[in-house]
């Protein structure tokens, strides 16, 4: 699991359901939700 930061919540938790995405620079990140909010969560990874 990928651990992130929630704005929501305002805390770093595990994302659920996350996955890598590749945005359009290029750039790799992970993209999930937060298991106690549901908001979306966002995580750039580097290159």
């Amino acid at each position: 699991m990928s651990e992130a930061y929630c704005v929501k919540c305002k805390a770093k938790r595990d994302m659920k359901d996350a996955q890598e995405v590749t945005m359009k620079n290029g750039r790799k990140a992970d993209k999930g939700v937060c298991p106690v909010c549901g908001t979306g969560m966002y995580k750039i990874k580097g290159k």
